[in-house]
């Protein structure tokens, strides 16, 4: 059974997409098959994973209101070798829709039973804010991975975050965990860089991803030409650091007793 990761941050900038689509094809990488949920309205997981967002027959929308089987709206990115429930402007009336719908909260897990069995990994690229779409993705995760840039707000924020996802457990998710803590847009000459990365693994210890993700022109350029950096530029910085990533989420996952073979 796949292992469902919502990547997610209420402040927006912070690198979630650049996570995700990284992410995804670094674990491809690793011999992992791997599908990526877009549930952000922007669709930028789909546009930085070379897929037209507005040419879609069926996306992520459809499958949350019912209109078609989760099935039929996953698409292959031979690129990057994962798949991908792609999105658009229209999930955005998926937010008023879900409200007048049955177990709206479990919409994207009920969707994903169908299909987490044929992945080592599904990771899910939220919205910047905590509405009806990131409460699915909660819902439907075993573990939260957080992106952060270490910077003056950042703990107030995760603060807030992490309170949210406690809620979520109490009320509609039991078996949901913080999967990692993970340094973004990372600059070590930076004293308040160092500064809160150093407060942070003081708080949280091991949940601190060991691996930082540096500030990387490359990893900036690769959405707009629809490919991750390891496709891009696979000797850039960014890259090698989400390769870095995957190996490390792996073997936390290993070292947990939950072996995710190649």
């Amino acid at each position: 059974m796949g292992k469902i990761l919502a990547i997610t941050n209420q402040k927006g900038g912070v690198g979630k997409t650049t996570t995700c689509i990284n992410l995804a094809a670094s674990l491809v990488a690793t011999k992992r098959t791997v599908l990526l949920v877009d549930l952000d309205p922007q669709g930028n997981a789909t546009m930085g994973s070379g897929v037209a967002k507005n040419e879609l027959d069926w996306s992520v929308y459809d499958v949350l209101v019912g209109e078609c089987e989760v099935e039929k709206a996953i698409q292959h990115c031979d690129n990057s070798g994962y798949d991908l429930l792609p999105a658009n402007g229209d999930l955005t009336a998926a937010e008023v829709q879900l409200l007048d719908l049955s177990s709206k909260e479990k919409r994207l897990a009920y969707a994903l039973r169908r299909v987490r069995d044929n992945y080592d990994f599904v990771l899910i690229d939220c919205p910047p804010s905590l509405n009806m779409l990131t409460i699915n993705a909660l819902t439907a995760s075993n573990g939260v991975i957080i992106p952060m840039q270490c910077e003056y707000y950042a703990l107030e924020g995760l603060s807030a975050l992490l309170d949210s996802v406690h809620k979520i457990e109490q009320i509609l998710n039991p078996g949901l965990g913080i999967e990692g803590l993970l340094r973004t847009m990372y600059d070590p000459r930076n004293s308040l860089t160092n500064e809160v990365s150093s407060q942070l693994t003081q708080h949280f210890g091991d949940q601190v991803y060991r691996t930082v993700i540096p500030r990387n022109v490359r990893l900036a350029e690769a959405p707009s030409h629809g490919l991750p950096a390891l496709i891009y530029d696979k000797q850039s910085k960014g890259a090698i650091a989400y390769l870095a990533l995957a190996g490390e989420l792996i073997r936390k996952q290993e070292q947990s007793g939950q072996k995710i073979s190649a």
